[in-house]
């Protein structure tokens, strides 16, 4: 089969010709029908993540068919299309996982970090984190397994629907399927891009924001919620600085710049500050099944597999609107 492989952080991915890898106990084989390019394999190539498994196969947005079952699986079959996120594998047995916070598992295992992902034309993954797809468009569900998913988590920890004034702070892809869900729960919804990125503001109006404008812009009220895609850290004390009094930061990014000192008085009246790590299967069930009745539609540009290279250099500089996915 053919694979994009990482050799070393900060080199170019190589496409190579690798023996179709096999399913273990309570695995499956896919065939890779798309995989999402997600800023989080910018991070692992870049060098920004620190402990991939090398060499290494990238892509943790998988949407495949099921072409192989390991020992012992079952809820699975030959030919059933699934998606497989970031979170590839947990220990079952640490204290996180025992107290149902698999996303903190201690001995944890990550597609297309720790494990080979879907920069290959196949790939294999624990059968207990992959998720039924609703939907026949494999290019458009795959940003939704962990654009999505971490898009949701973090949505659902800054309260849901309880806010009604959610602002979100770098309009990618996360962002562009999360404006969808809030603003059909009646959310209102204000979007921060880089300061004069009007294109990237013209796209979240037409997503649904009442507002968009630079992070350096004050929006018209204060926020209730306010949700961090763009991984800066500048953004912490930026976004604190519009929440209302009792009102929350969440970052949904994995890796994010140094967060500068800042005034007690923008964390003071009870305002706080959340992370998102990962995701749990819940998340997963959850999102998929609304997903189609929302319904959420992701805005994509298809590249062959052989072009990862150039679309990671897309999403590196800012050339997309919504998410890059590949086709092998």
């Amino acid at each position: 089969m053919r694979a994009m492989r990482l050799h070393a952080p900060g080199q170019p991915l190589v496409l190579e010709t690798l023996p179709r890898p096999r399913p273990g106990a309570g695995e499956v084989q896919l065939r890779v029908l798309a995989c999402g390019v997600c800023r989080t394999d910018l991070h692992v190539v870049d060098g920004e993540l620190t402990e991939p498994r090398l060499p290494l196969v990238p892509g943790h947005e998988i949407v495949g068919e099921v072409t192989a079952l390991g020992e012992g699986v079952s809820g699975l079959a030959i030919g059933q299309r699934v998606g497989v996120p970031w979170l590839g594998w947990t220990c079952g047995e640490c204290a996180p996982c025992r107290r149902g916070e698999e996303n903190l598992c201690e001995r944890a295992e990550f597609t297309g970090y720790t494990r080979d992902g879907g920069y290959a034309e196949y790939c294999v993954a624990d059968a207990r984190y992959c998720f039924p797809v609703h939907g026949d468009d494999a290019q458009a569900c795959a940003p939704l397994l962990c654009a999505g998913l971490i898009g949701y988590r973090t949505w659902r920890l800054a309260g849901g629907e309880a806010n009604q004034r959610l602002g979100i702070y770098g309009f990618g892809a996360a962002a562009h399927i999360l404006a969808q869900l809030a603003v059909a729960r009646g959310q209102r919804v204000f979007a921060f891009t880089r300061p004069g990125d009007a294109e990237a503001q013209a796209f979240a109006r037409r997503l649904g924001a009442e507002w968009a404008g630079g992070s350096d812009e004050v929006p018209p009220e204060p926020l209730d919620a306010a949700l961090l895609f763009a991984p800066v850290g500048d953004l912490v004390p930026t976004a604190l600085a519009q929440v209302r009094p009792g009102g929350v930061v969440v970052s949904g990014g994995i890796h994010m710049s140094d967060i500068p000192s800042f005034p007690y008085r923008l964390l003071w009246e009870e305002r706080s500050v959340k992370s998102v790590a990962n995701l749990t299967r819940r998340d997963g069930e959850e999102f998929l099944a609304l997903a189609p009745g929302v319904p959420i539609r992701t805005e994509t540009r298809a590249y062959p597999l052989a072009q990862a290279n150039q679309a990671l250099d897309d999403l590196r500089v800012g050339r997309l609107s919504g998410a890059a996915v590949l086709i092998p």
